[in-house]
């Protein structure tokens, strides 16, 4: 392990390895990635993760939505992995007009929040199939619900098979979740150490996530282990930040957790 540097929120990085003294154990920690066995995440960009195991409550499909597929060259065949052209189709049939009214995202637009759209798992009827249909799961994360949203769309007719709603499932972190955490913690009162620590490393005032390189694990509340304000992370969709600074040092934000359904920021151990 590298020397840490004892600073305004404990800890600048200079190395990638340490070590985090949990409430009944001590969890390693490697940076960028999750830590904390308490808790499970990505690096911040699920943009293209894999799909989710689930795929939804069995809520019933939503009705149909058809579109014209786009012009030869922009499509899938078979396996192959979305394109881009295909992408952004099923976010928009995905996303129907009942979606945009009642959802809400992460910074409280109108419209569940995106995560992912893959290229979904053929259906157990179609494995031996030559001509099985190409399909892709959209998934959300609707704040105004606190659930999952997964969207699952035949890409050959244009239209929304099944939609499902889960609760207490929470994916890896997109790139708007981890900035939108970062937006709060420093216009919070406890994000004070993050923005000396920012100063102190680059000379300048931090005022903005994208001063930052942002990496994020979803954070999930272990009984009893916690401040009571956290005791919902897990329902809630809660985030420990790693933060970066641009071509410089970590800077040890790990005791500090955003809670994005809530719009706030709790301290470990207090």
């Amino acid at each position: 392990m590298r020397e840490i540097v004892r600073r305004h929120l404990g800890k600048v990085v200079a190395g990638t390895a340490l070590a985090v003294a949990g409430t009944a154990a001590m969890v390693a920690v490697t940076l960028p990635a999750t830590a904390g066995a308490d808790e499970s995440g990505g690096t911040g960009d699920a943009d293209r993760s894999a799909s989710l195991a689930a795929r939804g409550d069995g809520q019933g499909a939503a009705p149909g939505v058809v579109e014209r597929a786009p012009a030869g060259g922009r499509k899938g065949n078979g396996a192959d992995p979305l394109t881009d052209d295909e992408i952004q189709r099923v976010e928009k049939i995905a996303l129907n007009r009942r979606m945009l009214a009642t959802g809400k995202g992460v910074d409280g637009d109108r419209g569940p929040q995106r995560l992912t759209v893959d290229l979904a798992d053929p259906d157990a009827d179609d494995l031996d199939g030559p001509n099985a249909p190409r399909r892709a799961e959209a998934t959300f994360y609707d704040y105004r619900t606190d659930e999952l949203v997964t969207t699952t769309v035949n890409l050959d007719t244009g239209k929304v098979e099944r939609t499902g709603r889960q609760k207490g499932v929470q994916p890896p972190l997109s790139r708007a979740e981890n900035a939108e955490a970062a937006r709060l913690l420093i216009a919070d009162p406890l994000g004070a150490g993050l923005k000396a620590d920012y100063q102190d490393a680059t000379g300048h005032k931090l005022a903005a996530p994208d001063q930052l390189l942002l990496n994020g694990a979803v954070y999930r509340a272990t009984p009893g282990a916690q401040p009571a304000a956290l005791d919902r992370c897990g329902e809630h969709r809660c985030v420990r930040l790693f933060p970066k600074v641009k071509n410089g040092p970590w800077i040890d934000a790990r005791s500090l957790i955003v809670d994005l359904s809530a719009r706030k920021v709790v301290e470990l151990g207090r």
